[in-house]
C-alpha cells in the first residue's frame, strides 16, 4: 500500500459490495475524507447520483477487463465544481468482484495540452518575427532618416511632426526587436544552476525597482536538486512573472508576492517523435494577491499579443512560454480573485550546480 500512497493520483479499492476498502493519500484529499471514513461507506456515497463511474465498475466486474473513460464529470456539492476526471477502472483478479479505480483530474492534462498549443503559437511568431526584421526595419530606417533631414529645414510647428515620425518609428523598431527574440533558434547554453540564487537575484532587482512598495516573501524547499538551465534566461522569465504580479497588484496597500519552490513527482511530458517521457518534478511558483486574470483570457494567456495591460504588447508571457518550452518544461496559470499563481514545471539536473559547488543554506519558511 505504500506504493499506492506514493502515486500522485487518487486511487481507491472497491470490494464486491461496493464498499471502499482502501484509499491512498491523494484519494483522501480528492474526496475530502479520511481513509477510515471512506472505508465505512459505499463508493456511491461520494460521487454524484447516476454517475457513469458506477456503470464502469459493473462493466469491469462482468468483463474482467480494464476500462478507460475520459472527461467524466464528477462535480457535486461534496467534490466541488468543475471536477472533470479521466478514469481507469481495472479488476483485481486475486479478489473476485474487487476493482481498483484511478482518478486523473483533467485540469493538469488540459493545461499541458494548452502549453503545447502555446509552443506552436510561439513558433508561428518566430516566422513572423523573422519576416518583420527583414521587411519592416529597413524601410523604417529610411523613413526615420528622411524625417531627420526634414527636421532641419522646417519651421517649429512642422518640426514637432518630424519628431513624432522619429518617435513612432523608434517605437515600432523597439517592438520588432522584442519579436526578434522569438526567431532565435540557437541551442540554449545550459548548466546545472541553483534556482534559489536566481529567485533571490530577481527579488533583489524587484525590491530595488518596480516592486519597492510590495511585500515579497518566499517559501523554498532547501532540498531541491539543481535545475539544468540557462541562468540568464531564467532570470528573464522570473523577472517578467514578478513584474506582471507587481503590475497586477498596483497600489493595493496589502499587496504581496510570494515565491515558492517544491518537488512534485508525478508530472511527465511526452517528447514528440519518440517514446521518451521527461519527468518535470521541479515546481517554481510566483503567487500574488492581485485582482486576478479574467477567466476568458486564462486559456490564451501565453499566446502572442494577448494582454490585460492598456499599453502592453502581449509578448512577455509568450516569451516566457518559449524559454521554458526550450528548457523542456511547461508554464501554467491558475487565477481567481485575490490569488493568481504562475507555475513553472521543469526537469531536474543530475549534477552539482556550476555556481554553487557546495550546498547553500536557504530559508525554508516564509518570511
Amino acid at each position: 500500500m505504500a506504493v499506492l500512497n506514493a502515486i500522485q493520483n487518487p486511487v481507491v479499492l472497491v470490494n464486491e459490495s461496493g464498499l471502499v476498502t482502501f484509499a491512498n493519500w491523494e484519494a483522501e484529499a480528492f474526496f475530502g475524507a479520511s481513509a477510515n471514513y471512506l472505508a465505512r461507506h459505499d463508493i456511491s456515497t461520494f460521487i454524484p447520483f447516476g454517475s457513469p463511474l458506477l456503470t464502469l465498475i459493473e462493466q469491469v466486474r462482468e468483463r474482467k477487463a480494464a476500462v478507460n473513460e475520459y472527461r467524466v464529470d464528477l462535480s457535486s456539492p461534496r467534490l466541488g465544481a468543475d471536477k472533470l476526471v479521466d478514469l481507469y477502472v481495472a479488476p483485481v483478479l486475486s479478489e473476485p468482484g474487487c476493482v481498483v479505480i484511478v482518478f486523473q483530474e483533467r485540469s493538469m492534462a488540459d493545461k499541458i495540452d494548452r502549453q503545447l498549443t502555446h509552443r506552436a503559437a510561439a513558433r508561428s511568431v518566430t516566422g513572423l518575427a523573422s519576416m518583420l526584421a527583414h521587411e519592416i526595419k529597413n524601410p523604417l530606417s529610411g523613413i526615420r532618416g528622411a524625417a531627420q533631414l526634414l527636421e532641419s529645414s522646417v519651421n517649429d510647428e512642422d518640426r514637432a511632426l518630424t519628431r513624432l515620425i522619429c518617435d513612432e518609428t523608434d517605437r515600432i523598431v523597439s517592438l520588432v526587436d522584442r519579436m526578434e527574440v522569438f526567431s532565435d533558434e540557437r541551442p540554449v547554453d545550459r548548466h546545472p544552476v541553483n534556482i534559489h540564487s536566481i529567485l533571490d537575484h530577481v527579488k533583489a532587482v524587484a525590491r530595488a525597482g518596480f516592486a519597492r512598495r510590495i511585500r515579497i516573501t518566499e517559501n523554498y524547499d532547501p532540498s531541491l536538486p539543481p535545475v539544468y538551465a540557462n541562468r540568464d534566461q531564467l532570470v528573464q522569465v522570473f523577472l517578467n512573472l514578478v513584474k506582471n504580479a507587481a503590475e497586477s497588484i498596483g497600489d493595493k496597500p496589502d499587496g504581496e508576492i510570494m515565491l515558492t519552490t517544491a518537488y512534485r513527482p508525478g508530472i511527465r511530458l511526452s517528447v514528440a517523435g519518440t517514446r521518451e517521457k521527461i519527468s518535470l518534478p521541479l515546481e517554481f511558483c510566483v503567487h500574488d494577491n492581485g485582482p486576478g486574470v479574467p477567466s476568458d483570457l486564462v486559456p490564451h494567456l501565453f499566446d502572442p499579443f494577448i494582454t490585460t495591460k492598456t499599453n502592453g504588447s502581449g509578448l512577455g508571457l509568450a516569451l516566457v512560454a518559449k524559454i521554458i518550452g526550450g528548457h523542456g518544461g511547461i508554464v501554467e496559470c491558475d487565477s481567481q480573485t485575490n490569488r493568481t499563481t504562475f507555475r513553472v514545471l521543469m526537469p531536474a539536473s543530475k549534477g552539482p550546480t556550476a555556481e554553487d559547488p557546495e550546498p547553500i543554506a536557504v530559508k525554508g519558511k516564509t518570511r
